[in-house]
């Protein structure tokens, strides 16, 4: 049954900080329309089966850089890939991946836009330099080999360059130089044996954050109306809500 939100509505009046999460971030870039009826009405989009295997995944990855963590030791992937950075250890991380307070990850505020933005990242490395390099893990099952060329994977970009901003504003030095950790499920193996079986791999990406800021702004102006935006032209939510409207209205006019 789909209920109407209570929680993380804004409200125009207060003059506290508003909490906006990295993926609320993400909805705004997709479909301010969508990101307006969620945020300011209490309207969601429908939601999604939890990707159960997918976090199994991301878990047993952290738990397997975290051995290497506790020792100063790069990992056999990073070697492979000629990595210049090692897993970076500090007493926050727990807290940035969501460990402590469930949900809440790094957090900082915007003072231009009075926004508190969070983010939960599933791993920071650190370089020679000291610089903290921005890890996502990745789960897939396909025949090609991972990339980040295709349209949908954009929101993979922003997602490690929102990381790259919360991590700067906190104070640390960041490299341009994010990285995703792929575990792509092979599936054409003669055999199941109760068991998936990854082919790993590790993609860079120079993250360049410079939009957000403006985007946050754009998010409180957008906050503080009262005007429902329009929607996002390729918003498919959008687009069946339309029409299941404009069907509903033309059955009733015929009956």
């Amino acid at each position: 049954m789909y209920y109407k939100k209570s929680r993380g509505i804004f409200d125009p009046k207060s003059k506290d900080p508003f909490k906006i999460s990295r993926s609320k971030i993400e909805l705004y870039t997709q479909c301010p329309r969508c990101f307006y009826m969620d945020v300011r009405l209490g309207l969601s989009r429908p939601s999604t089966p939890p990707y159960t295997l997918n976090s199994a995944v991301d878990n047993l990855l952290k738990n397997e850089f975290d051995l290497l963590r506790k020792t100063g030791e790069k990992h056999e992937l990073m070697k492979k890939y000629a990595i210049d950075a090692i897993p970076f250890n500090h007493p926050d991380l727990p807290q940035w991946r969501g460990e402590v307070t469930a949900f809440e990850g790094a957090l900082v505020v915007d003072e231009k836009s009075n926004l508190l933005i969070n983010g939960l990242v599933d791993d920071v490395w650190q370089d020679s330099q000291g610089n903290l390099v921005m890890v996502d893990y990745k789960s897939t099952s396909s025949a090609k080999p991972p990339s980040l060329d295709d349209e949908w994977k954009q929101s993979y970009k922003r997602q490690i360059e929102i990381y790259q901003w919360i991590f700067r504003k906190l104070g640390f030095p960041v490299s341009r130089i994010g990285y995703f950790v792929f575990a792509n499920a092979m599936k054409n193996l003669p055999k199941f044996d109760g068991k998936l079986e990854f082919e790993m791999s590790i993609l860079a990406y120079e993250g360049n954050s410079d939009w957000v800021e403006l985007t946050l702004l754009e998010i409180r102006e957008l906050l503080n109306s009262e005007v429902i935006p329009a929607p996002a032209h390729e918003c498919e939510y959008c687009a069946y809500k339309q029409q299941s409207v404009q069907i509903v209205k033309s059955i009733r006019e015929k009956q």
